[in-house]
C-alpha cells in the first residue's frame, strides 16, 4: 500500500492532536507534542492547518509534521513507524522536493525524533547536523515540592498580563493578547494550563504553559519564560517547579522539555528544578543548492 501525504484541514486538527498524544510514551524518544501544536495555535486555527502534514497508509497517520515557521519541519512518527522503511524513504524524498508543499526551497531544517530511520536517510542524502538541542525530563511519579512562591493558574481575565510577560521574557517575542485567546481556542488547549508567578508585590514576574497528553504520559513545558526585569531571583525554578506539579495534577508521567544547548542558562534553571538533561539532539539541514 502506498503511503498519502496530506493536509488535515481545520477539521482534522483534533484526530491529528489525538494521535499525536497517543505516540507520546516515557520508553521513547522526545518528539512532537501536541503541546507543540497548541503553542503554534496562537496564530489561529487556519494557519496551524496549513502548517501540518500528515503520511498515512491504509488510512492510518503513521507520521505527523509540523512547519514550524518557514524552513523548519518538526516531525512525530507512530511508535511501531520509527523504522518503517517506506515511510522513512517517504518522507525524505518530500522533504527534499520544494515542489510537493512540505519544504520550500533554499536552506531548510528537519526536526525528527532520535532513532527515526528518517534521520538516516536525510544523512546519507548529505543533509547536515545543526545546532545541539537539550532536552530534559522529570519522572512525576514521586511527590513534587511547593515551588515556595505564588502561583495561579490564568485564565482569559489575565491573558494580557500572561502575554505581557512573555513580551518581557523574550527579546523577539511577539506574543499578543489576540495571540492567547487563539491559543486557549485551540484543541490541545483542553488538556493545557497557563500559570503566572507572582512576586510579594503581586505583580507577574514569570509564566509557563504546560500541555498535558493524557493520563500516563508526558507532558510538555513550552514555553517559560521570566520577566528581563526580574531575573536572578530563582522565579525561573519555581514556576518550573509549578508547571510539573501542574501537570502531575493532570495524571501525567512526566515533565519534558527542550532547549537549544546553547541557552545554558534555561538548562541550568530545568536542571534546578529537577529535570534530567537527556542526550542532546540536533536537526538536519539541507543548504540552498
Amino acid at each position: 500500500m502506498t503511503i498519502e501525504v496530506g493536509r488535515p484541514g481545520v477539521d482534522g486538527l483534533g484526530d491529528v492532536v489525538r494521535v499525536l498524544a497517543e505516540w507520546q510514551h516515557d520508553g521513547g524518544p522526545v518528539q512532537l507534542h501536541p503541546g507543540d501544536v497548541g503553542w503554534f495555535w496562537r496564530f489561529g486555527a487556519e494557519r496551524t492547518a496549513e502548517a501540518t502534514r500528515t503520511w498515512s497508509r491504509a488510512g492510518e497517520v503513521l507520521a505527523v509534521g509540523l512547519l514550524d515557521g518557514a524552513d523548519l519541519l518538526r516531525l512525530a512518527f507512530a511508535p511501531e513507524a520509527w523504522r518503517d522503511e517506506e515511510l522513512a524513504q517517504q518522507v525524505t524524498e518530500d522533504v527534499a522536493a520544494p515542489e510537493r508543499g512540505v519544504l520550500p526551497a533554499g536552506k531548510v531544517y528537519v526536526e525528527a525524533p532520535t532513532g527515526a530511520l528518517v534521520q538516516e536517510l536525510l544523512v546519507k542524502d548529505g543533509w547536515e547536523a545543526g545546532e545541539p538541542w537539550t532536552p530534559l525530563r522529570h519522572d512525576l511519579g514521586a511527590p513534587v515540592p511547593d515551588p515556595g512562591v505564588r502561583v495561579e493558574a490564568i485564565g482569559p481575565e489575565h491573558a494580557h498580563e500572561w502575554a505581557a510577560v512573555m513580551r518581557a521574557s523574550f527579546d523577539r517575542s511577539t506574543f499578543t493578547d489576540e495571540r492567547w485567546h487563539a491559543m486557549a481556542a485551540g484543541a490541545p488547549y483542553a488538556d493545557a494550563r497557563c500559570l503566572v508567578v507572582r512576586d510579594e508585590q503581586g505583580e507577574a514576574v514569570a509564566v509557563v504553559a504546560v500541555w498535558s497528553a493524557g493520563a500516563g504520559r508526558p507532558g510538555l513545558i513550552e514555553p517559560m519564560g521570566v520577566h528581563r526585569a526580574h531575573r536572578g531571583h530563582g522565579y525561573g525554578r519555581a514556576i518550573t517547579v509549578a508547571a510539573a506539579r501542574a501537570l502531575q495534577e493532570s495524571g501525567s508521567s512526566s515533565v519534558v522539555v527542550c532547549t537549544p544547548s546553547s541557552n545554558v542558562g534555561a538548562v541550568a534553571t530545568y536542571r534546578s528544578a529537577g529535570l534530567e538533561r537527556l542526550p542532546e539532539r540536533r536537526d538536519l539541514h539541507r543548504d540552498a543548492s
